[in-house]
């Protein structure tokens, strides 16, 4: 199954008690349902997380991000992962 790259449209709201880092998705469709769970990539594809949970309004739902450990995330970057 081919797996295409998706860049993740979000904007950061903060950071949660759990050290996640909690967006909220600007553009939003049903196919991007599927990215629970699914490992993020910075601009170099260089992986630096995944995402943890998928919750809220469905037109534009919250999204937490747990980076992985000794990564540097920085919210500002583009974010990429993939679906299939």
């Amino acid at each position: 199954m081919k797996k295409n790259w998706v860049k993740l449209s979000l904007f950061y709201v903060g950071k949660s008690s759990k050290n996640h880092q909690i967006f909220r998705a600007k553009q939003w469709n049903n196919k991007l349902e599927q990215i629970i769970k699914n490992s993020i990539y910075n601009e170099k594809y260089e992986k630096i997380g995944f995402i943890k949970d998928v919750f809220g309004p469905e037109d534009s739902p919250f999204i937490s991000i747990k980076a992985l450990p000794n990564q540097s995330f920085n919210p500002d970057d583009k974010i990429f992962t993939k679906i299939s």
